[in-house]
């Protein structure tokens, strides 16, 4: 039986489940009995932190988080998963390694699950709970398998992009091994063997307290639309409107329109760190094709769906196609003038 074969009977298998059988997650035991561990273990490294670690050990610490912030903020999110920019293959070496560090899991995997976010975003079906709480979303949504139902509209998502980025692929494939080294040995044995701190600081502030802290940063990347005051029964109406003008109601703005290398994770538009770390790399000429939507376009896009009873986003988008040509290739480089 060949694979697609395999598939469509696996398929057919979960559809003939019970409804509850069919939107079930079951607990990955192993994955909380980590995640209490982490926690427990944090606490005693933030008390090592404050005592008694190197400076080295905090300042190494300190980039290692960094990195992983910035693999999962730009890499993931804004380069993989949204394509708000194309990179150079030294660029995505480099925002594979630092993503790698964070512990999340492969590029592959993360970029998938995302993408399923977005398209079942305040539905039953999102992976990362997005009807519920932000409690739920944060913690609980790493924590259980994905329902049958899941793991189907998982196969549905269309990655052929990933598939044809030979990075990608080769850390999705050999993730274990560079977990291992890039995210453990390396955190743990460079403050132990080269800075001489030791082990129990190594352990504890090296490994697990980044490893609290950046989870839980990265994993904003799927929750922060509850931290800046998503509401539950949003829908993209007319009555949003006023936040596409001043781009100040983030969230809206994100989940209607999320191909923008300037939609921060954490609330900003264009000002956060992640922006203008891509706006660096462009300058460099490792980032091209940076992808935004103008102040002009959103208001000509607005005016447009207003007198033609369109969608909005098909309006704006419309508009961003118009405009592309008239933008000069380093916009970046004066938001001022062409935002």
């Amino acid at each position: 039986m060949d694979t697609k074969t395999e598939t469509r009977t696996e398929v057919k298998d979960s559809a003939s489940l019970p409804a509850d059988d069919y939107k079930k997650r079951d607990a990955i035991w192993p994955l909380v009995l980590f995640y209490i561990h982490m926690n427990i273990l944090a606490i005693g490294g933030a008390y090592i932190l404050l005592t008694s670690a190197l400076w080295s050990t905090i300042l190494f610490t300190t980039l290692l988080a960094l990195l992983g912030i910035l693999g999962v903020t730009v890499g993931v999110h804004r380069l993989w998963a949204h394509r708000t920019f194309t990179a150079s293959a030294p660029l995505r070496l480099f925002l594979m390694l630092c993503q790698t560090t964070a512990g999340q899991g492969s590029i592959y995997s993360v970029v998938q699950a995302h993408r399923l976010h977005h398209q079942k975003f305040q539905q039953d079906a999102d992976p990362f709970f997005s009807k519920q709480g932000f409690l739920f979303a944060q913690v609980r949504s790493g924590l259980f398998k994905y329902s049958s139902e899941q793991e189907q509209l998982l196969q549905e998502v269309d990655m052929t992009d990933l598939e044809n980025d030979a990075i990608v692929m080769f850390q999705k494939r050999y993730y274990v091994l560079l977990y291992t080294v890039l995210n453990v040995l390396l955190s743990i044995n460079t403050p132990f063997q080269y800075f001489g701190d030791s082990l129990s600081s190594s352990m504890l502030v090296g490994f697990w307290l980044r490893t609290l802290i950046v989870h839980n940063v990265g994993n904003l990347v799927h929750t922060s639309h509850f931290v800046w005051s998503i509401y539950k029964d949003f829908k993209p109406t007319d009555s949003n409107s006023i936040f596409f003008i001043t781009k100040s109601y983030w969230p809206q703005y994100h989940y209607l329109l999320p191909q923008d290398y300037q939609s921060g994770e954490f609330g900003d538009y264009g000002s956060g760190l992640g922006a203008a770390v891509i706006r660096v790399f462009a300058a460099l000429d490792w980032a091209k094709d940076l992808r935004t939507v103008s102040s002009v376009a959103v208001r000509m896009g607005l005016t447009n769906a207003v007198e033609t009873g369109r969608p909005i986003v098909e309006c704006i988008k419309e508009q961003v196609q118009l405009e592309k040509n008239a933008l000069p290739a380093n916009h970046f480089l004066n938001r001022e003038k062409f935002m």
